[in-house]
């Protein structure tokens, strides 16, 4: 008995030692409690969207126009008006100076046209073809003038202007430096309001961008295309969103 009492009384002694201990350390090293000891490779981060947007006025202009013969007798009579109109449309270009590379034949096409009798039999009645051209200039002041010329040359279809930005990664590049410099501005004024330290930046993604660099303006209606108004192709907004991740302390 006097024995169990012995080895009671020891195993006391030692954890009042371990506690006494313990207190010590996290008194004098000023350990707050509870204590939890973590080890990690990878330094706490801070991650900030920041965004950026160029204005850019489009610099390349496309013309869609269309030539359409309706009710010829023969397949070679479509293709003769078609190409004489055509042929003429291209000196008239030629004549304003667009350059043989800027016109692109993009549909040509000759198609019967089919008629039922009352017994459901069909048969040929002439034929009809079109052919469709686009023209792309960079002279904006050219831009009526082709619309102008074209209908002038016998085109007796128009389906639409569109305006591009030729070189679009140029401005894609400088929004993009735009956004980097919005989010390390925000990330500036978080470290100030949260009271901490930046270190350096450990990662960016930009976002995707759809890559839409161009507007089309309908051509509709079936007035005088002879009365061709001004253009003006307006702004393009081109953006980019990058979200940075700083290490901070």
């Amino acid at each position: 008995m006097q024995q169990d009492n012995k080895y009671f009384l020891l195993d006391f002694v030692f954890v009042v030692t371990v506690v006494v201990i313990s207190l010590f350390v996290i008194k004098v090293f000023n350990i707050s409690y509870p204590l939890t000891i973590t080890t990690t490779t990878k330094s706490s981060e801070l991650s900030v969207v920041g965004q950026g947007k160029v204005e850019v006025v489009p610099d390349l202009y496309t013309v869609s126009t269309g030539i359409r013969v309706d009710n010829k007798k023969t397949v070679t009579e479509v293709q003769n008006e078609i190409n004489k109109i055509n042929n003429q449309l291209i000196e008239r270009l030629k004549e304003l100076g667009v350059k043989k590379e800027d016109i692109e034949t993009v549909n040509y096409s000759v198609f019967p046209k089919q008629v039922w009798d009352k017994d459901g039999n069909s048969r040929i009645d002439g034929y009809s073809g079109s052919a469709e051209i686009r023209i792309k200039t960079k002279d904006l002041n050219l831009l009526s003038k082709i619309t102008e010329e074209v209908v002038s040359a016998g085109a007796n279809e128009i389906y639409g202007i569109n305006f591009e930005v030729e070189k679009p990664e140029i401005y894609q590049e400088l929004a993009r430096t735009k956004a980097i410099e919005n989010a390390k501005l925000q990330a500036n004024k978080l470290a100030k309001d949260l009271g901490i330290r930046l270190g350096k930046i450990t990662n960016i993604v930009e976002g995707s961008n759809p890559g839409i660099y161009s507007r089309s303006l309908p051509v509709t209606g079936g007035g005088d295309l002879s009365k061709v108004p001004s253009f003006e192709p307006g702004t393009q907004t081109i953006t980019s969103t990058v979200t940075l991740y700083f290490e901070k302390y």
